[in-house]
């Protein structure tokens, strides 16, 4: 009988590629301990992105490839997983129990930015992770309508302070939606709109949270440089569509954010494809692999692609996303692996210091 050794064990655990981690668990580190006792193998794993949905698979595999080794009589793997906090600014303050804020922004509108948000939302919270959204589209807010939150919802107060979100789907949300009627036009200029974005985030009690996404407003205006000054931003996501006009408008976004040194953890390109519910017949209508190549030109990753699909329109109206309507399907499962490759990057980044006066020049 062959010896149990910590080299042929972490050989048959380095079998098992993690497709969020694109390595494996002993390469990523994610390997703690390894006990051997008497024929019986008992491993702990810790991983830094949402895994709760996974682990009990991941575990599984792992099990069955340790009691497959020659001398091994039972096998037993530990997974445990916690989410860190990164900042990207160390010299802001962090909002109290708010671990990490990413930005969900787009360039221009109309490219599936909140209905990506949201969804996203959503599905880190099925995979475990504590999740606060805010609606910072002060102009045209529309989560409370995705989230199925009823017109004339207000968010209850305490001690005549703090805002306490509003929770659906379970997540914690707030939007100034929820502050005003839904007939009401918000006409402010850029100073007003900057102070209720830092009004609602500073006084709304999130409690302890993981992530705090923000459904950015589109464009390169007040808001996004009222968040990136005044907040230790973690990270931004960039939404974008195949289409060469949006796609322009998503480098003007990822340039903005590097400026104020937030890192770009990624890009999804929303409607890639459009499948015909009557023939399948799959068409590019807004073009192919423009995400790809903008990626590539400033080094980030396509997080994920999601279909033009009336299934994620018709959820989003009715106030139940397609994540919580069901987390399984197809397109839900697209959401849950960008969602998962938005975690893995961003544990994947460092602080990066403080951030740099921004000057305006005219070159």
């Amino acid at each position: 009988m062959s010896e149990l050794t910590h080299s042929r064990i972490e050989a048959a655990l380095a079998g098992y590629i993690d497709p969020y981690l694109e390595s494996d668990l002993i390469s990523a580190g994610c390997v703690r301990d390894i006990r051997v006792d008497a024929g019986v193998i008992e491993v702990d794993i810790h991983l830094d992105y949402p895994s709760e949905f996974l682990k009990d698979g991941i575990a599984q595999m792992l099990q069955v490839a340790l009691e497959n080794l020659d001398g091994c009589t039972s096998a037993r793997v530990n997974i445990s997983w916690e989410v860190q906090a990164h900042k990207s600014q160390n010299n802001l303050e962090a909002i109290t129990g708010v671990k990490n804020i990413i930005a969900i922004a787009s360039g221009k509108g109309g490219v599936g930015k909140s209905t990506t948000a949201v969804n996203l939302a959503i599905a880190l919270a099925k995979d475990g992770a504590r999740v606060g959204l805010l609606d910072a589209d002060i102009y045209g807010p529309s989560q409370g309508i995705m989230l199925g939150v009823e017109d004339g919802t207000r968010p209850e107060t305490e001690d005549n302070r703090w805002f306490i979100p509003i929770e659906a789907h379970g997540i914690k949300s707030m939007s100034m939606a929820y502050l005003v009627t839904e007939s009401t036009p918000m006409v402010w200029r850029g100073p007003m709109v900057s102070g209720a974005l830092m009004q609602i985030l500073t006084q709304t009690k999130w409690g302890e949270l993981d992530y705090l996404l923000i459904d950015m407003p589109p464009g390169t205006g007040d808001i996004q440089l009222t968040l990136s000054q005044k907040f230790p931003v973690s990270g931004a996501v960039i939404v974008t569509t195949p289409q060469d006009i949006a796609l322009a408008d998503a480098k003007k976004g990822i340039e903005m954010f590097n400026k104020v040194n937030i890192p770009v953890l990624g890009l999804v390109e929303n409607m890639s494809i459009h499948i015909c519910s009557q023939c399948g017949h799959a068409e590019h209508i807004f073009g192919e692999h423009g995400a790809d190549t903008l990626a590539e030109r400033y080094e980030t990753n396509v997080l994920g692609s999601l279909p033009l699909s009336k299934f994620i329109r018709e959820k989003a109206d009715e106030g139940t996303p397609v994540v919580a309507e069901d987390d399984c399907c197809e397109v839900s499962m697209m959401y849950r692996h960008t969602a998962r490759r938005l975690a893995v990057a961003l544990a994947g980044k460092e602080t990066s210091g403080a951030i740099p006066d921004i000057q305006i020049s005219e070159d």
